[in-house]
């Protein structure tokens, strides 16, 4: 198995144990690819809950930029949304898994 493959087996686990779903192995797999080399660098792999900073990134930079959503009020809330459900005790929040949630609670799955 490949890196990524190794990777990938941990998101699932993930999105089963906090999320309490079978993931779309097709959309995980092709999200996971979308974040290129960035799933191998520790820090850029991960997702903090707690910075507001970062949040705002994810809602610019994959939100509004790579699922082509309008900025709103609801773009954070569906963050937020997300980030609770991962526990905010988990200080491990996959980036990968965040957006593959992302991209399923506002239903963008055929952007990719």
């Amino acid at each position: 198995m490949s890196k990524r493959d190794d990777l990938i087996v941990k998101y699932v686990a993930d999105i089963k144990e906090k999320f309490g779903e079978s993931p779309n192995m097709d959309l995980l797999t092709k999200v996971t690819i979308g974040l290129g080399p960035s799933i191998y660098n520790l820090d850029a792999s991960k997702v903090s809950g707690a910075d507001e900073k970062e949040l705002e990134t994810v809602k610019n930079n994959y939100l509004i930029k790579k699922l082509g959503m309008s900025d709103s009020p609801k773009l954070m809330d569906g963050i937020k949304s997300v980030m609770d459900k991962y526990g905010s005790s988990n200080k491990n929040k996959h980036r990968a898994v965040v957006y593959y949630m992302l991209c399923k609670h506002f239903k963008k799955e055929s952007v990719y």
